[in-house]
């Protein structure tokens, strides 16, 4: 009975590093989930991703597959299958040839092993291929030949260390499908090591935030936006919006006013940042209801328009608007649904000093 991968307390660290690559890190895969593994460079994510793989040795904690501790199990034997960010193909083999490795070195009689083959690279979309020369092939190219091989060798669990980042928008897209399709056809667990907020967003069912070494929080991509646990983790997101208060009852009182919180979480009493991320506050023109403000900047991205908005002494950004023709100057009305309120503890530091306006006075 498949039990998931479970890393229990997992700590690394290397000489003249600065803080630990993993600092007692933890984390539980379901069996056929996708969890992503989120942070910024340097966090120690490719490191946990080595570790789980047998690559590196902990310094303390285990890696369990379905039960089993992998401590003394060999890379090769873990039941495991990596994909890094370049495809690391042997280019005196041909593509199929490449995709039938793990099956010849099993000792798979080569006909068996190319057949086998054959039905990977139909799976990745590369049927036809397998004669060609992997040299001759395109990164994407390569690339799904390289997770071809990887499930090939049937692994449990599916390792991806950023195996798209060095591929084009379009690509990265086509190929994000692609991990879709795999998993609907083949279920395994998979464990992905990206920077990139979005595409995790797409590709995952969890994402685990790291930073420093340290596991922030792991949760559904949607709680991981909507209800970070601290305001690192919502910067770290993508969050802008912080508005300092304090909590009464369920309601967040500050220079915006009384905002009901959603009322499935349990929100403690006492001093609190209110949270809205930029694309949950509806901007109406100035003749709805809604808080008063005046927009202060608009900045376009593609199809997107971010604004920067003033509202009760508060800076807020914004995107989603229902004006036709905003501009720098006019008034509006803001609505900040209960839905997509959350807040967390404040953390007093220098840099949140600089981020948040000053604490409001608290209606009686």
């Amino acid at each position: 009975m498949r039990q998931g991968l479970v890393v229990q307390g997992l700590s690394k660290s290397f000489k003249g590093a600065p803080h630990p690559a993993l600092e007692e890190f933890s984390l539980s895969l379901a069996p056929g989930s996708c969890t992503a593994v989120l942070g910024p460079s340097g966090s120690g994510k490719s490191t946990l991703l080595r570790t789980v793989a047998g690559l590196e040795i902990p310094d303390r904690g285990s890696v369990l597959l379905d039960g089993q501790d992998l401590a003394t199990v060999r890379p090769e034997r873990r039941g495991m299958a990596m994909v890094f960010q370049r495809p690391l193909l042997f280019p005196h083999l041909n593509v199929l040839d490449n995709v039938a490795f793990a099956a010849r070195i099993r000792g798979v009689p080569r006909r068996r092993a190319r057949a086998d083959a054959e039905s990977f690279l139909e799976l990745v979309q590369m049927q036809g291929t397998g004669r060609r020369a992997v040299t001759g092939l395109s990164g994407g190219q390569q690339q799904r030949v390289a997770i071809a091989r990887g499930l090939a060798a049937r692994p449990a669990v599916l390792l991806l260390d950023e195996p798209f980042s060095a591929l084009d928008p379009e690509l990265r897209s086509a190929m994000h499908e692609l991990l879709s399709h795999v998993r609907e056809q083949l279920n395994p667990m998979v464990l992905m090591v990206t920077h990139d907020r979005d595409e995790a967003s797409a590709v995952a069912d969890q994402l685990a935030l790291i930073s420093e070494g340290t596991l922030l929080q792991h949760s559904s991509v949607e709680a991981m936006y909507t209800r970070p646990v601290s305001l690192q983790v919502s910067r770290l997101m993508g969050g802008t919006n912080e508005v300092p208060g304090t909590i009464r009852g369920g309601v967040h009182y500050s220079a915006l006013g009384a905002h009901a919180l959603p009322a499935d979480h349990p929100w403690a009493e006492g001093p609190a940042t209110l949270l809205i991320r930029p694309e949950r506050i509806i901007v109406l023109e100035d003749h709805n209801p809604g808080l008063p403000a005046v927009i202060t900047r608009i900045r376009a991205r593609g199809p997107r328009r971010l604004m920067t908005v003033e509202a009760a002494g508060v800076t807020l950004n914004a995107e989603e608007t229902t004006c036709p023709h905003p501009a720098p100057g006019d008034t509006v009305r803001l609505q900040l649904p209960t839905s997509a309120l959350a807040a967390v503890a404040p953390q007093p530091t220098a840099e949140t000093s600089a981020l948040i306006s000053p604490t409001p006075k608290v209606p009686a």
